[in-house]
């Protein structure tokens, strides 16, 4: 598998923003042309994957101290279950291991109408080393619970100082925590 550093000005394969939409439900996605000015104004890592020319999938990382923040993580629907996410993952636990690391994911205890793929996703994450923080956060109706690999603790106070990071570069009035 390689991958590639994706750009605005190199993103080039629609797959990229046709799994984007795809991936994530639409309260949880950022508009593909906003994404985008992101990527060329932060310090974000947006990694694309790929077995030979077909795309498996993308990776959008926020480096930072003291936690990286797994931002986005997805793989194609038709390649899910045969070990690309699990490359993918080891990869980034391994380019990144000098910090501790954090995601969030959709909480496996709201109820939901996915509540097996939810609670896949978090077997798979805990598997993998993340533990849980015990720190949630509420957007657009759905709970989401924040992952952590690496010494120490992760707070509220330290999502808040992440996302008021994110606000200098961004801000919409429809982001907002519940």
């Amino acid at each position: 598998m390689t991958e590639r550093k994706i750009t605005s000005s190199s993103v080039g394969d629609d797959k990229i923003k046709e799994l984007y939409q795809t991936a994530f439900p639409e309260e949880e996605q950022i508009g593909w042309d906003d994404l985008m000015r992101l990527v060329d104004e932060m310090p974000l890592d947006f990694m694309a994957y790929y077995e030979e020319e077909m795309l498996v999938g993308f990776t959008i990382v926020y480096p930072r101290k003291p936690f990286n923040w797994f931002w986005y993580f997805a793989v194609c629907d038709e390649l899910r279950g045969k070990g690309y996410g699990q490359n993918i993952l080891t990869h980034l636990i391994e380019r990144y291991k000098d910090s501790a690391n954090i995601l969030d994911m959709e909480s496996p205890k709201q109820v939901c109408n996915n509540m097996e793929q939810r609670k896949r996703r978090h077997g798979f994450y805990l598997r993998n080393g993340f533990r849980d923080t015990n720190v949630y956060r509420t957007y657009s109706g759905i709970e989401y619970t924040i992952m952590m690999m690496g010494e120490g603790t992760f707070t509220k106070k330290d999502y808040d100082d992440i996302i008021s990071d994110l606000q200098r570069f961004w801000w919409r009035d429809d982001i907002k925590e519940e």
